[in-house]
């Protein structure tokens, strides 16, 4: 099974408005993938201020010191046992990233994939009307592409 596809409904999240444009990033801390790939969803919030919001699926303490280790400032919800809002979003890897807008899943990218995080990036400025930005490039050192 894979994740919710682009032109599905966004399962409600908690506290957080699906109609304005979201990245939302589900993560592990204990995933490899995700501790690579939290210093970019980080290099999202940078350029879209305020647009992107954490799904971690562990308890709100490990959520608050890996927050912290990789210095994210987009607020991180978590989604423990039995993972209602992962369900709801047919999360079957970390970290799986979506794109919302009016409250329908736009994009999606599972583990890490430069190229799948630079579209969501550029996505987010399309529907945001702001300037396109890179988030990550062969010079940050990360591969292209790394399995969740």
């Amino acid at each position: 099974m894979s994740p919710l596809q682009p032109g599905a409904e966004a399962p409600a999240i908690p506290g957080i408005e699906l109609q304005e444009p979201r990245a939302v990033w589900f993560h592990k801390v204990t995933c490899p993938v995700c501790q690579l790939a939290a210093p970019v969803a980080q290099r999202l919030e940078d350029a879209h201020s305020g647009r992107v919001v954490g799904v971690g699926q562990d308890p709100t303490e490990r959520l608050e010191e890996f927050s912290g280790e990789f210095d994210m400032t987009f607020p991180v919800l978590t989604d423990q046992p039995p993972y209602d809002v992962s369900n709801a979003y047919d999360v079957r890897t970390v970290p799986t990233l979506f794109l919302v807008k009016d409250g329908r899943i736009t994009d999606v990218v599972e583990s890490w994939d430069r190229a799948g995080y630079n579209r969501v990036a550029g996505g987010l400025a399309e529907l945001t009307g702001s300037e396109p930005t890179t988030v990550s490039d062969p010079a940050d050192g990360l591969p292209s592409f790394r399995p969740g």
